[in-house]
């Protein structure tokens, strides 16, 4: 005779069968939403669709206009028109991998004409230019609000400025130098600060304001401002 269970026991095994599978699909559903929530959150963080940030490696090669960006040598004061480029590499920001990255600076170059002691002929040019390798990258972009868009870039320069043919501006300031006729050479005491406020990047001709005066000095007397600019309203748009 068959055992008093036997019709028993195949419905409890399938039973408890479907519920062990029941129970693991669950637990697999459960444990898939959550870890698809979680990184689909981090994925969604960090997708460039949402951040609107450059990605990491590229490098973005923008232009530069300042219009009437008054320069002071010592006592004289002249306002010029700087036409030229920057171009900057994205790393990775460790303090702030997904709302921000850092920007290095590889190539930064602009020039200006200065006026003539009569208004009219040229009295040489100012060129600015980056004046060593941006080691330690310390310009960033960051997003300042998901949505709209808001970005804010903060840019830290430092540069050479060269003065061709300085004998007329140097003359005007009360600088007597028999080097005179000699491109003149300054270097930046601190570096600048220059903030822009955007709504898309690469900049679309946005303005950057300069943040602190930027005071020049020989390179073998850091001590001694020959130079200042007060303002570099400049703007910045990507090529």
């Amino acid at each position: 005779m068959p055992a008093p269970n036997d019709d028993e026991e195949p419905q409890s095994g399938a039973g408890r069968r479907d519920f062990l599978k029941g129970a693991a699909a669950a637990a697999l559903g459960v444990g898939g939403v959550a870890a698809g929530g979680l990184l689909g959150g981090q994925a969604a963080q960090a997708s460039p669709e949402q951040t609107g940030l450059p990605p990491i490696g590229a490098e973005i090669p923008c232009s530069c206009l300042a219009i009437n960006t008054p320069l002071s040598i010592r006592t004289s004061v002249v306002s010029v028109d700087f036409r030229g480029g920057i171009k900057v590499r994205v790393d990775v920001n460790p303090d702030d991998p997904v709302n921000s990255v850092r920007l290095r600076v590889v190539g930064h170059r602009v020039s200006a004409e200065l006026p003539g002691g009569d208004g009219v002929n040229q009295g040489g040019t100012i060129t600015i230019e980056q004046n060593d390798i941006d080691v330690d990258a310390k310009s960033l972009l960051k997003l300042t609000q998901r949505f709209p868009p808001r970005y804010e870039q903060i840019m830290v320069l430092s540069f050479t400025m060269t003065i061709d043919q300085p004998d007329d501006l140097l003359r005007r300031a009360g600088i007597r130098s028999s080097k005179a006729y000699e491109p003149l050479v300054l270097t930046t005491k601190d570096p600048a600060l220059l903030v822009g406020k955007l709504t898309q990047f690469p900049p679309r001709g946005d303005l950057y304001q300069l943040q602190n005066p930027v005071d020049l000095v020989l390179p073998d007397d850091p001590d001694t401002t020959i130079a200042t600019i007060q303002k570099f309203p400049v703007k910045v748009g990507g090529l």
